[in-house]
C-alpha cells in the first residue's frame, strides 16, 4: 500500500469551478463506530493527535500522519489538529482492523 494511500485526501472527489478548473472536494470523514475493539485514551498534558497516532498506527507507514484518524473519528470530529487536547478528556482510537475495514478499503475509496 502507497503512502498516499494513507492521505484523507485520497477519499476526495475531483471538482471543477465553472472555468474548467479541477480542485479537491472535502474528503468524506471517517465518523465514529461503537466497535468492541476501540481503545479509549485519556489524554495527558502535551498529548497530540499526530503523538497519539504515531502511538496507535505505529506498524504503519508515517503513522503520525494518520492524525485525522483519530480526529476525525471522535463522536464529536476534531478537524483541526493544531487544537490542544485537554488533559482528561478522553479519545476513542480505532482499532486497525476498523481502520483497515472501513478506511483503507479499496471500495471505499472507489479503487475496486
Amino acid at each position: 500500500m502507497s503512502v498516499f494511500s494513507h492521505s484523507r485526501y485520497s477519499y476526495s472527489k475531483s471538482l471543477f469551478d465553472p472555468n474548467g478548473v479541477a480542485y479537491l472536494g472535502e474528503p468524506e470523514p471517517f465518523r465514529y463506530k461503537a466497535e468492541s475493539d476501540n481503545t479509549f485514551h485519556t489524554v495527558s498534558d502535551g498529548d497530540t493527535l499526530w503523538g497519539l497516532a504515531g502511538l496507535y498506527f505505529a506498524g504503519v507507514p508515517r503513522p503520525c500522519g494518520l492524525w485525522w484518524l483519530i480526529g476525525w473519528y471522535q463522536p464529536t470530529p476534531i478537524i483541526d489538529p493544531t487544537i490542544r487536547l485537554k488533559a482528561g478528556e478522553t479519545l476513542v482510537i480505532p482499532s486497525m482492523r476498523v481502520v483497515r475495514l472501513y478506511v483503507f478499503n479499496p471500495e471505499r475509496r472507489g479503487l475496486s
